[in-house]
C-alpha cells in the first residue's frame, strides 16, 4: 500500500497546484488569498469472528482556495486537485465574494507571524504493510480476545494504516508543506455471565508503526476490560468523589480547550469569557501544548494560518494563562493570536502525579468511570451531565464493576475540585493525561 504512495512527489504537486492557484487569484483581481491542499492514502481492514469482513483501500484529496477582496472573503473547494478544477475553485471563491458581507477580521494572520522555522519533526512513518499482513495482524489480535475464558464473542478487529500530505500556502509568499502517518489496531469483545451480556475494547494507536502495542497484547487487554465489567450493578445514588479513568479524563482536557476557543469566545458561548488570569484549577496544576514535538500525534511547525507554532501555557499554576486563538478570533477580540488557527497541539499536563492506587485510596469510597456516554455538556454554562459506566471503589480499592448511572456537576466546580493526577498517562493521543480524581460529583444510580 505505502509503496504505491510516492509521499515527496504528491508533496511536490501539491505545493506547485497550491502556487498556481494563488496566481490565478492574484491575476483575477483578488487582494490576498490562502490554500489548503491534501492527499491521504490508506489501508482498512476489518475482521470478525475469525473472518474478513472488509478490506478498504482509500485515496483522498482536496484542495480548498479563500480570496479576500476589498473585505469580503470567498472560500470554495474540490475534491480534485487537478490545473482544470484549481481554476474552477479560484472562479468560484472569487464569484462567492461579490456576495457575501464585509468582515473586518478575516483577511490573512499578519506577515511577520508567518513560520520561517519549519523542522521535520519526524511525524511520517510509512508501514509497508500488504493486505495479507494486515489481515493477519488483525486476524491474530481477535483471535488473542477470543482465546480468553469467557468471551462468548467478537464484534471484531479492526487495523487502518495511512499516510498523507498537507500543504498550505498564502500570498504573503509562505509555503509549508508535511508529509504525516497514522496507524491503530483495535479490538471489540463480547463476555457473559449469568449477569448478561458485556462489550468492551482496547486500542493502540501511533505515527511510527514500531511503536504500537503487538497485536496479541491489545486482544488480550480487551478481553480483560469486557470480563472486568461482568456482573454490574447499579451504584447508589449521592453526592461522590469520582475518579476520571485516564483513558475519559482527556475528555475534561477537551471541554477546557472547548471553553477558551476563539470562536466560542467571541460568540459569548463560553462559560470562561472575560476570565484571564483567574484560577481555575489547583495551583498546582498547569497545562501546556507543545506542537514542535518530535513524533507526536499532532505536530506541526505551522498553524492553518501558517503562523508559527510554539509552546503556550493554557493554565499555569491553577490560573487561565491565555486563551487559544487563530489569527480571525483573535481579532473578534482585539487580542493576538497564539498559533492555535486548528486547535491545540499536544496538550501536556505539569503536576504531581500520584499512583493510581493512591488516587484510589485518597478517594475511599466513590465511583472510577471508564466509559462515558451522551453530549451533556453545556459549553456556556458549563453544566455537566453524562451517562457513565465503571467501577465502585470502597476502602480505597475497587469492588465490582458498575453501569446505568449519570455523574453530574459543573465544569468549572469539577475543575477547582480537582483532587489529583495519575501517573498513568494514556499517550495515544494528543493530549496526555492519567486519571483524575474530582473531590465531589451528584451520583444517580439506584
Amino acid at each position: 500500500m505505502s509503496k504505491a504512495f510516492d509521499a515527496a512527489a504528491q508533496q511536490a504537486l501539491l505545493e506547485s497546484r497550491a502556487e498556481q492557484a494563488l496566481a490565478l487569484a492574484r491575476h483575477l483581481g483578488a487582494d490576498a488569498c490562502e490554500v489548503g491542499a491534501s492527499v491521504d492514502q490508506g489501508i482498512g481492514i476489518s475482521v470478525r469472528e475469525g473472518e474478513v469482513e472488509s478490506v478498504e483501500l482509500s485515496r483522498d484529496q482536496g484542495i480548498a482556495v479563500t480570496v479576500y477582496l476589498r473585505g469580503h472573503k470567498g472560500s470554495a473547494s474540490s475534491t480534485d486537485a487537478g490545473e482544470a478544477s484549481i481554476r474552477e475553485v479560484v472562479e468560484k471563491a472569487m464569484a462567492i465574494a461579490l456576495y457575501t458581507g464585509e468582515d473586518p477580521a478575516a483577511g490573512l494572520a499578519d506577515a511577520e507571524l508567518m513560520a520561517t522555522e519549519l523542522p521535520d519533526l519526524d511525524v511520517h512513518h510509512p508501514w509497508p504493510l500488504s493486505t495479507e499482513q494486515a489481515i493477519e495482524l488483525a486476524l491474530a489480535c481477535e483471535a488473542a480476545g477470543r482465546a480468553e475464558a469467557g468471551i462468548r464473542q467478537s464484534e471484531g478487529a479492526s487495523l487502518s494504516s495511512g499516510e498523507g500530505v498537507r500543504v498550505y500556502a498564502n500570498s504573503h509568499g509562505f509555503l509549508g508543506s508535511q508529509r504525516g502517518s497514522r496507524h491503530s489496531l483495535s479490538c471489540m469483545l463480547i463476555a457473559e455471565d449469568a449477569s448478561g451480556m458485556q462489550r468492551d475494547y482496547d486500542y493502540t494507536s501511533a505515527r511510527n508503526p514500531r511503536e504500537l502495542r503487538d497485536a496479541e497484547s491489545v486482544g488480550r487487554k480487551a478481553a480483560e476490560r469486557t470480563l472486568q465489567r461482568l456482573g454490574a450493578r447499579r451504584p447508589a445514588t449521592g453526592r461522590l468523589p469520582v475518579m476520571f479513568d485516564a483513558t475519559v479524563a482527556s475528555g475534561l482536557v477537551g471541554h477546557l480547550m472547548s471553553a477558551i476557543a476563539g470562536g466560542s469566545l467571541y460568540r459569548q458561548a463560553s462559560f470562561l469569557c472575560d476570565r484571564l488570569g483567574e484560577r481555575l484549577f489547583p495551583d498546582w496544576f498547569t497545562l501546556g501544548e507543545r506542537p514542535m514535538e518530535r513524533g507526536a500525534m499532532a505536530s506541526s511547525p505551522f498553524d492553518n494560518d501558517g503562523v508559527q507554532t510554539r509552546d503556550n501555557v493554557f493554565i499555569e499554576e491553577g490560573r487561565l494563562a491565555s486563551y487559544m486563538l487563530s489569527a480571525y478570533s483573535a481579532r473578534r477580540l482585539g487580542l493576538q493570536t497564539t498559533g492555535n488557527a486548528g486547535g491545540a497541539r499536544n496538550l501536556r499536563i505539569a503536576a504531581p502525579l500520584a499512583a493510581r492506587e493512591e488516587l484510589l485510596a485518597r478517594m475511599g469510597r466513590g465511583v472510577l468511570v471508564t466509559e462515558l456516554m451522551g453530549q451533556g455538556v453545556n459549553g456556556v454554562t458549563g453544566d455537566y451531565s453524562r451517562g457513565a459506566a465503571g467501577f465502585w471503589v470502597e476502602n480505597g480499592e475497587i469492588q465490582y464493576p458498575v453501569e446505568e448511572f449519570t455523574i453530574a456537576g459543573n465544569l468549572e466546580t469539577m475543575f477547582k475540585g480537582l483532587q489529583a493526577v495519575g501517573s498513568d498517562i494514556d499517550t495515544r493521543g494528543s493530549i496526555h493525561t492519567g486519571s483524575w480524581l474530582i473531590d465531589e460529583m451528584t451520583v444517580a444510580g439506584s
